[in-house]
């Protein structure tokens, strides 16, 4: 009886012992790379941003606009702000501008200005844990989606006829691509997708070997876990190719071919497992990751609008 409570003893040990092990690695890359903020600064993006960003990027001007601030609540009951812009001229159609990792709104002001020319009110949120919003975790386009519906949401109660249109780079183009796949109000007509991701997980592992020098297994494991427990979602859960399947709504695919953070076969696996009515892809040849716009603004954008007029009509 002895033996056993000894050797039953040395097994919840080890069970402590693995836990803790777990949770030690799992929380160290969960901090790495999905939470905001240090000693110095609450807000600063999380470690692996430095690792991942352009050296030396810069925000672009914001628009020469009307404009205010709005703000609505999260489902888990973070406030989340975001810029509304005007364009010169009343209409119905809205375009949603998504920013990437490590990001906020203000990356996407360059964006906002093309399609405030085009005619569109513009509104670019800071996404959780992200910019003037709330949250110290981002869940890299799980719940960064259910917001974005949210967002969604207000502009049809505020415009019964609006004619909405997602856009998004990088994460921001991994949380359009999960936002389409929710059950959305018949108003979201398009989206454009701009060198989104299959899966958060498989581009960590990527980097994880990159920078660390480390195998997936069993540091992701332990990271998908720590995930979960600390952010509410498993990291594997940020999979776009998972439910893209569900979409409803016209999609455009566009991705650098010289992408080195996001691989260029990603928008292909992406595009074959959508379910969009209308799909169509854009290959920019020589940009890197999330440069498709810098290497030929003109040509990017006469290809979105293009695109989007189908949809979302002119005005």
């Amino acid at each position: 009886m002895k033996l056993k409570h000894k050797i039953l003893a040395a097994i919840a040990v080890l069970i402590i012992l693995i836990f803790g092990a777990v949770y030690f690695v799992g929380d160290y890359f969960v901090g790495y790379a999905l939470k905001r903020g240090n000693d110095v600064d609450p807000l600063a993006p999380p470690p692996a941003c430095a690792e991942i960003a352009t050296p030396g990027l810069l925000a672009p001007p914001k628009p020469d606009f009307k404009n205010e601030i709005v703000s609505i609540k999260s489902a888990d009951g973070f406030d989340l702000k975001a810029t509304k812009f005007y364009p010169d001229k009343e209409t119905h159609r809205y375009a949603i501008l998504i920013h990437g990792y490590g990001r906020d709104q203000t990356y996407a002001f360059d964006y906002a200005e093309e399609y405030l020319k085009e005619g569109y009110n513009v509104l670019t949120p800071d996404l959780r844990a992200a910019g003037t919003s709330g949250g110290i975790f981002m869940t890299m386009g799980t719940k960064e989606s259910e917001d974005i519906k949210l967002w969604i949401d207000k502009i049809v109660s505020e415009d019964s006829d609006a004619r909405i249109v997602i856009h998004g780079v990088s994460m921001g183009a991994a949380t359009t691509l999960m936002t389409s796949a929710l059950d959305l109000p018949e108003n979201v007509v398009a989206v454009v997708e701009d060198c989104g991701y299959t899966s958060a997980y498989d581009m960590f592992t990527v980097k994880l070997k990159d920078i660390f020098g480390l195998p997936e297994f069993p540091i992701m494991t332990c990271v998908d876990i720590v995930s979960k427990i600390e952010t509410g979602e498993f990291l594997s859960d940020a999979a776009p190719v998972k439910v893209v399947k569900n979409t409803k709504v016209p999609t455009l695919f566009i991705h650098g071919d010289s992408d080195k953070l996001v691989p260029y076969s990603m928008m292909n696996e992406l595009y074959a497992a959508s379910a969009a009515p209308v799909k169509e892809k854009m290959t920019v040849k020589g940009a890197g990751h999330a440069d498709a716009k810098k290497k030929d603004p003109d040509a990017y954008f006469d290809r979105v609008f293009h695109f989007l007029r189908r949809f979302a009509g002119k005005e």
